[in-house]
């Protein structure tokens, strides 16, 4: 997209790809499942931020990740891509997958984070999670698909290599070990969902803020499972408020509904 542009890191014997846009305090992204991608949100937050969005190891174009054998682990890989980029302190969003991921990082590495963003996170899920094919993924995470650019079809091998890894990593609904960190994380933490997510229940927002010391729960309206790219404006909007006031943004520990 333009604007970002596009470096490689060396961590933990990954070369790991991610690209860049903005300048002022720095926002690290981690993607969902699906792999990497930088849609106008991240255009949006750039205008107020420098904005780094991370391609996680086995994703996309490069090798296949047979090293990584948890999320916890691949937490601490990319904790030391961050280290090996020169960020000390900055701020961490992760979306759906990437959620999870950024919960880890934060618990392993807590004193690095300013503030914590979790956008449709898959941290905590019902026990009959819904499994989303490829082929299906377009018109299941968006409210609207028929809004959304066309996108070249991803090659089946990144796809099938995708799955395989995310399906090794993502662990179980519920994790005792991870949760059971949570009172720890005491940076402001901001979950959003989307009201019309069908792929984990906006509902699941409620256990975060109920679990973590400092989490602030808000419904996006009109927005799915993708609700970054169903709603760029108001969920740009939503988060660059909560990055520049942290505890005194625009809603209190009460869930919200954003319209429009």
């Amino acid at each position: 997209m333009a604007g970002f542009s596009e470096n490689h890191v060396e961590a933990d014997g990954f070369r790991i790809r991610y690209r860049e846009a903005g300048s002022g305090s720095t926002l690290v992204t981690l993607h969902g499942a699906g792999g990497l991608r930088v849609s106008r949100s991240h255009e949006l937050l750039a205008e107020q931020h420098r904005v780094i969005v991370f391609e996680a190891p086995g994703f996309g174009a490069s090798p296949a990740n047979e090293r990584s054998t948890s999320l916890m682990d691949l937490a601490a890989t990319m904790g030391q891509a961050t280290a090996n980029l020169g960020l000390d302190r900055f701020s961490l969003m992760g979306n759906s997958f990437g959620g999870k991921l950024a919960l880890w990082l934060a618990v392993q590495q807590p004193e690095r984070i300013e503030s914590l963003v979790l956008a449709a996170p898959a941290a905590i899920r019902p026990e009959q999670s819904i499994r989303v094919p490829a082929a299906e993924r377009q018109g299941l995470m968006h409210a609207h698909p028929e809004r959304q650019p066309a996108l070249p079809p991803l090659d089946p091998a990144i796809v099938a290599k995708q799955e395989t890894l995310v399906g090794r990593l993502m662990g179980p609904p519920r994790d005792e070990t991870l949760e059971a960190l949570f009172p720890n994380l005491t940076m402001p933490v901001l979950v959003l969902f989307g009201t019309l997510d069908r792929v984990i229940p906006p509902d699941m927002g409620r256990i975060y803020r109920e679990k973590l010391p400092n989490c602030h729960f808000m419904l996006l309206y009109d927005a799915a499972h993708a609700l970054d790219a169903d709603r760029p404006e108001a969920f740009a909007s939503v988060v660059n408020d909560f990055l520049a006031r942290r505890e005194g943004f625009i809603v209190n520990t009460d869930s919200g509904l954003i319209h429009p």
